[in-house]
């Protein structure tokens, strides 16, 4: 009698937790960003996904229970894009962000920066963003390859030039003394993350707006491309990603700059460094399911705001589009 209370009746394809709800959301993407499921063999998987076949096919096995099918849709969404059906390259896992990005954020955060390792920090953080979007966009419309290539350039090219520049501009200022430099250049990587998230999310999914992404009805069937959709879809997802980087870029540098005076790390400066990655984990895991809770990733969109070849192809009032992460 508790199970159902527990865990809801398993649907195929649909979340676990209400999408309405912001705390359905946050439950929601906490299971897709577990970093256990980095470590779900090819076995596993493979068991997940006959699992999930079978229930769909109507031949599951009798003793199956929704907590054991609730688990097998977290294991297949977590590692297999729901696009393309490929399995997503461990590091560019919306699961892998935190553990594979937090030393890039560590980097990104060191006090005393010079001009090359400002400019490795912000290449590599664009990099790896680059390769997260492209890894988990809406991939129902093809994306050449000379298009990603462009957009990664624009993206760590910009993250680059206003890093650089910022810093630039707080070294030749004369207003600030030398401590406050080095307390103001922590700051820099907001401004510079921020912006250039933005232009990662438009350069490298700019494809969309031009030729739209599938529209789904009530019953998963595709009612046509909006370009209306997508840029609904790209909104999201860069205000998505400005609203991450800020306690990530905010929140280490005053925690830090509190600790830091503190006798013990005053008496053990090695500490600094361990505490220093330890502090920019926590708010980093802590953040990144907040910040993509914001919106639904399959979200849902009134066929009157859409193009008039949409509303005319199906007498669903909302339909429903792949958002991305």
């Amino acid at each position: 009698m508790a199970e159902p209370a527990a865990c809801p009746p398993f649907q195929l394809g649909r979340p676990r937790y209400d999408q309405s709800s912001f705390l359905g959301r946050l439950k929601h993407f906490i299971d897709i960003i577990d970093p256990s499921t980095l470590f779900v063999s090819e076995g596993r998987l493979n068991e997940c996904v006959k699992l999930l076949d079978d229930y769909k096919n109507g031949s599951l096995s009798p003793g199956v229970t929704d907590s054991q099918l609730w688990e097998a849709q977290k294991a297949k969404q977590a590692i297999i894009h729901p696009d393309t059906g490929e399995k997503i390259f461990m590091p560019f896992r919306m699961s892998g962000y935190v553990p594979f990005g937090t030393p890039i954020v560590v980097g990104l955060l060191l006090p005393n920066q010079t001009l090359a390792t400002t400019v490795f920090w912000q290449w590599l953080n664009q990099s790896h963003n680059a390769c997260v979007n492209y890894a988990n966009r809406n991939a129902t419309k093809p994306t050449p390859t000379s298009k990603f290539l462009q957009g990664y350039a624009g993206a760590v090219g910009s993250a680059v030039s206003i890093a650089v520049g910022l810093n630039i501009l707080i070294q030749k200022s004369s207003k600030f003394s030398p401590a406050t430099r080095v307390i103001i250049q922590r700051f820099v990587p907001f401004p510079a993350v921020a912006s250039a998230n933005i232009c990662n999310v438009g350069l490298m999914r700019h494809n969309e707006l031009s030729e739209g992404i599938d529209v789904l009805d009530d019953n998963g069937n595709v009612v046509g491309s909006s370009r209306i959709a997508a840029k609904h879809a790209l909104m999201e997802t860069a205000f998505t990603r400005v609203v991450l980087p800020f306690p990530i870029f905010v929140l280490p540098p005053m925690i830090m700059a509190y600790l830091e005076k503190l006798p013990l790390l005053q008496a053990h400066r090695r500490l600094m460094l361990p505490i220093h990655s330890f502090v920019c984990l926590a708010v980093f895991g802590l953040s990144l399911p907040l910040a993509i809770s914001l919106f639904p990733q399959m979200s849902q969109i009134e066929v009157s705001h859409l193009e008039p070849e949409i509303a005319m192809a199906t007498d669903c009032k909302v339909v429903t589009y792949n958002k991305g992460l």
